[in-house]
């Protein structure tokens, strides 16, 4: 029997040249500034950007519980394209590829189209009823208020 994967895609742009973009997602020191719902504090446990390198971010909430993410870099081609995957650590072994690409739209504007790649519909299902499209909204406001700040601090 074939298998199938399923793949959930974003398409957002952000007024931002690419390069700034892609330093968000690629710098330890500008993750917990944007990483994960305001509700939670990002902890970057380990970020080792590079081919065949992992990374590892903690959310820590008001509470004090811990919910662990992590992967491994598969594909870095600065500013175009980052590969990894994707693991909550409240789930293990279930593993998403994310494929996210970074698009000079020119006027200092990028396109970011980040496909997340699951081997079975019950992975893609338990990640997002575990409030991954709610995180996912609130970590996409959260750059794009990082990504404004920064262009007016590097002016």
């Amino acid at each position: 029997m074939p298998s199938s994967r399923l793949v959930v895609i974003l398409f957002l742009v952000f007024d931002a040249p690419r390069d700034l973009v892609f330093k968000a997602f690629t710098d330890p020191a500008l993750i917990p500034q944007w990483w994960g719902p305001r509700s939670t504090t990002t902890i970057v446990d380990k970020m080792d950007v590079r081919v065949g390198g992992s990374w590892r971010f903690v959310h820590k909430e008001a509470d004090g519980s811990e919910n662990g993410f992590r992967g491994e870099f598969r594909e870095i081609v600065p500013p175009e394209r980052i590969v990894q995957t994707f693991e909550w650590e409240g789930m293990p072994g279930h593993i998403l590829t994310d494929h996210i690409t970074f698009e000079d739209l020119g006027g200092s504007r990028t396109r970011i189209v980040s496909r997340s790649v699951s081997s079975n519909k019950e992975d893609l299902e338990g990640m997002i009823e575990s409030g991954m499209e709610q995180g996912a909204r609130e970590t996409y406001d959260r750059l794009e208020e990082l990504l404004d700040t920064l262009k007016r601090t590097a002016r």
